[in-house]
């Protein structure tokens, strides 16, 4: 069983990366989202370090085995993680007055 959900792990984290990548290059924004996101590009950029962190924490941590040497790169992974989470919320807030967006 292992195998099949370090491969769907694996599968899962890709698929958010390449949602990133694709808001940050084209801003593109999965449809169930597209209502509530104002900065796509800063919602892609959350989504690929949240997908990069996700990765880091599931792989070097409880999949990889009681290693516990590893622990300080997990948590920094879920570190990361967060961060990219914290971008998606502020990607669904205007950005502040008076500043003209950059293209």
């Amino acid at each position: 069983m292992h195998p099949y959900l370090v491969g769907f792990a694996a599968l899962a984290m890709t698929g958010a990366a390449l949602m990133g990548v694709a808001g940050i290059v084209t801003g593109w924004v999965p449809p169930w989202l597209r209502p509530r996101v104002v900065r796509p590009k800063l919602w892609g950029y959350g989504s690929l370090v949240g997908a990069v962190g996700m990765s880091l924490y599931m792989f070097l941590g409880p999949f990889r085995g009681p290693d516990l040497s590893m622990a300080p790169f997990a948590m920094t992974g879920m570190a990361l993680f967060i961060a990219g989470l914290v971008l998606q919320v502020a990607s669904r807030r205007p950005g502040r007055p008076g500043i003209p967006a950059r293209r």
